[in-house]
């Protein structure tokens, strides 16, 4: 019994729309458009929420909605067009004109999303260096092991970044967490912090 197959540009895994160059570009669109429809339905009543309120409910909806591990090393434009998401809820709640600056309004209540990305990565990260995370991700985070070219990799946490010859590998867990944990300073790249002192610290280098 014979079927014809018939090759799609996208499908849907686990709610992620991946298209056949893996440019998440599809996957942008579809985030967009759900924010900006809950943003709609959030600006008919953003008058009557208190700030607190208000904030609460942008805050909610982008994390949500951005499944940022997946995001990391998109296109350029693909992150403006989720940063154009994130400008806009930002003018909702606080009521600012198009012609103010957003990055002062921004950086109250928000991370902008391309640093949300990296915060997401290396949280995820540290989760995985404190046994909070599946064996499969947590496998993959190890030190390096080359102690006899005097690097000190087991008092500064640097971990093994494995070799790969396309930007789709570098995109992958494997390189891109223990790449932007690397990157992180001594001072944050540290397991033994508290999940919370944790983020605190890793927030301010983002943020600069």
């Amino acid at each position: 019994m014979s079927a014809n197959l018939r090759p799609l540009s996208s499908v849907r895994n686990l709610g992620v729309i991946l298209d056949n160059r893996l440019s998440m570009a599809e996957q942008v669109t579809a985030i967009c458009r759900a924010c900006y429809y809950q943003l709609r339905q959030l600006r008919s009543v953003v008058q009557s929420l208190t700030p607190e309120a208000a904030n609460w409910r942008v805050y909610k909806l982008s994390p949500r909605q951005l499944q940022c591990q997946l995001l990391y090393g998109i296109a350029d434009n693909q992150f403006q067009r989720l940063q154009s998401v994130q400008n806009a809820a930002a003018r909702l709640v606080t009521g600012s004109r198009q012609s103010e600056h957003i990055m002062p309004i921004l950086l109250v209540a928000l991370i902008p999303v391309r640093q949300r990305v990296t915060f997401k990565l290396a949280t995820l990260v540290y989760k995985c260096l404190n046994g909070q995370a599946p064996t499969y991700l947590a496998d993959i985070c190890r030190q390096t092991g080359d102690h006899r070219s005097g690097m000190r990799s087991a008092e500064t946490w640097i971990l093994h970044v494995p070799r790969t010859r396309s930007t789709y590998g570098d995109r992958s867990f494997a390189v891109a967490g223990p790449s932007v944990w690397n990157s992180l300073p001594p001072a944050i790249r540290d397991p033994s912090l508290s999940s919370q002192g944790f983020r605190r610290l890793l927030k301010t280098p983002l943020l600069r």
